[in-house]
């Protein structure tokens, strides 16, 4: 694990170039797998990620196990989220765009493949805030995901912040309010943690299931004590 995720670091940090800027903004990044060991996998992406000199991390919310959306004959996904203080960029497109081509990259570099629309994911990384910028935006190839060119859903290849879906997924919810319950993300008109009780209603409660709680020293997930 500890020699993998070197690998993973390292190469990620050789494509930060040029100092980092001072002005930074807050995003947050959903994390998602459900391919062979996905909680080492996500753990393997959080220490990657801080290792790039251009991020810090600020938190890293619970673990939760949850069912597969769409395609459901599938292993369960396991999601977090993740709090990134990151460089704002000359403006709002700009910075989330250099942030999504790093994360891109991570995804690829960790194996990720064109499984279709809903299919398993041996690594996923989505964009959900980015500050308080509110953007629609053409992504370059090195920002599309890799089902962009097969997938008529993404065929418009914009980047949308805060992601387009974010509010109706109980997956992504549940971990951003873990870290952001009081944020009201442009164009929401409520809190995380108001769309986060009012899809807990829509879905039900066992939706998603916490599985383990972040312990910052060992840069890892704890098991949840079953009850």
């Amino acid at each position: 694990m500890r020699t993998l995720t070197g690998r993973m670091a390292s190469s990620l940090a050789a494509t930060d170039e040029g100092p980092v800027t001072d002005r930074r903004v807050r995003a947050y990044i959903g994390l998602g797998a459900n391919v062979g060991d996905a909680e080492a996998t996500l753990v393997a992406a959080v220490r990657a990620l801080a290792t790039s000199p251009a991020m810090r991390i600020r938190g890293v919310s619970r673990l939760y196990a949850t069912a597969p959306v769409g395609v459901t004959d599938q292993a369960d996904f396991h999601n977090a989220v993740v709090a990134l203080d990151v460089p704002a960029g000359p403006d709002p497109a700009t910075g989330a765009l250099g942030l999504l081509t790093t994360l891109k990259v991570l995804e690829r570099r960790f194996g990720r493949r064109d499984r279709g629309r809903w299919g398993p994911r041996e690594l996923d990384l989505d964009l959900l805030v980015f500050g308080r910028g509110r953007i629609a935006v053409e992504r370059p190839p090195s920002a599309r995901s890799i089902e962009a060119d097969v997938d008529p859903a993404k065929a418009s290849k914009l980047l949308e912040v805060p992601h387009r879906a974010a509010a109706a997924r109980l997956f992504v919810l549940a971990p951003l309010a873990d870290l952001a319950p009081r944020l009201v993300p442009p164009g929401w008109g409520c809190t995380v943690d108001t769309a986060r009780r009012r899809q807990v209603r829509l879905e039900g409660p066992d939706a998603v299931r916490v599985v383990g709680e972040w312990d910052a020293a060992l840069e890892a997930w704890r098991p949840t004590r079953q009850r």
